[in-house]
């Protein structure tokens, strides 16, 4: 007898981390490996953040907070939706949960049954894709391209939904392109799905603030959509608080209790102190830590100019977030070094062991012409990097 499950075997590793720790495991052996692979901040916490946890602690904030999360919690998060995106939702709405990855599948554990399908636009994120699988579903690829910005159109929207379609993920700023949809793609994208209010639209936010050029909308603000809206965001992106997993959903009523529940069964409430914290985090203005977007965006214009010289890479400058996604369908198909490259996670492992550059080959994000690189690093790094890279390239 198997003593796994199906519907454990049915899941991958998650290629991002795959890839991050082959980087560590060459570290550990000496090589000067530089990883591009992780999606975090490398800025140290806020200090009036830190301050926050450390007034937590001393004030025994050390048990059980409520399943959805500290009431002064869900009151910010209901400020921060109407300040930033003019949206009403009662604290009843909002779920806190143990980073935004939970608040996923939260929601998706709530709707979703055996072989329902949910819309994927690639490029996704690597995990929305497994975790559809862990609910019993079916992913259904919407693709894109370098072309197309890396967006869907409504038109093909629309031809992908069929009597099974349950919901629709995307992250919009969107992991992994950088890319980002307008007001005016999002409303054409609405008026599509407000036509089969079964389907629940999982707006992944998540990165909304590391926006370079105008403020980001959701999908939430077209009234058509929004009670068939679940909102994703959390505190891990915009205030280098990746480790202190606290994300939440925002939706409708009926949607919030079904949260609610799931979560009490997996595991209740998020850690008090990080929520403590994040209240500090959401309570503060914005303007105040975009010291880190600053840093990001100048960062994003050296890497882009490098990128440019590197030959067979096609690149998008990217508007959003802290990644490039460049096409390298140049390379596939081709040999190098004696290495077959069949994909773009056959080239992103070739350039780890060849150029010792970490980054993540796209089959798992659902674009396998492509890779991602994480610019969350230093200038001198990301400097270092885009130079062996291209010195490796030129060789073919």
């Amino acid at each position: 007898m198997d003593k796994l499950s199906k519907r454990v075997k049915r899941l991958g590793y998650s290629q991002t981390f795959v890839m991050s720790n082959k980087a560590r495991e060459m570290k550990a052996k000496g090589i000067n490996v530089i990883s591009l692979t992780l999606g975090e901040p490398d800025f140290d916490v806020p200090d009036n953040i830190k301050q926050a946890a450390f007034d937590a602690i001393n004030e025994n904030y050390s048990h059980y907070s409520p399943v959805p999360g500290f009431l002064e919690l869900r009151e910010a998060i209901s400020n921060k939706l109407k300040r930033d995106n003019n949206l009403d939702f009662k604290p009843t709405q909002i779920c806190v949960s143990n980073g935004a990855k939970q608040a996923i599948i939260n929601v998706l554990a709530a709707i979703i049954d055996d072989e329902d399908e949910v819309l994927l636009p690639a490029p996704y994120w690597v995990s929305y894709d497994e975790m559809v699988k862990m609910m019993g579903g079916n992913s259904v690829i919407l693709p894109t391209s370098f072309v197309t910005d890396f967006k869907i159109t409504a038109e093909q929207l629309e031809e992908a939904i069929t009597e099974k379609t349950k919901a629709i993920l995307f992250s919009s700023p969107c992991n992994p392109s950088g890319g980002y949809y307008t007001y005016d793609e999002l409303k054409s994208i609405a008026k599509v799905l407000a036509k089969y209010p079964n389907i629940t639209i999982i707006s992944d936010e998540i990165y909304e603030f590391i926006n370079y050029e105008t403020k980001t909308t959701s999908i939430a603000q077209f009234p058509e959509v929004r009670e068939q809206t679940a909102i994703i965001n959390g505190v891990s992106k915009a205030y280098a608080m990746t480790g202190w997993r606290i994300g939440y959903s925002a939706c409708p009523e009926w949607l919030a209790k079904a949260c609610e529940k799931v979560q009490g069964q997996m595991t209740s409430g998020a850690n008090t102190v990080a929520q403590r914290a994040s209240i500090t985090a959401l309570n503060t203005d914005p303007s105040e830590y975009k010291y880190m977007i600053d840093a990001f965006k100048e960062r994003r214009d050296i890497v882009y100019d490098l990128m440019k010289e590197i030959p067979g890479f096609k690149v998008v400058l990217p508007k959003a977030a802290f990644y490039f996604f460049p096409d390298v369908s140049y390379y596939i198909g081709k040999t190098l070094n004696g290495t077959e490259i069949k994909d773009s996670d056959d080239f992103a492992m070739f350039l780890l062991e060849n150029a010792h550059v970490g980054c993540v080959g796209g089959v798992s994000f659902g674009s396998p012409e492509c890779i991602r690189f994480s610019y969350a690093a230093s200038e001198e790094e990301l400097r270092e990097a885009m130079r062996r890279i291209k010195e490796l390239l030129e060789k073919f």
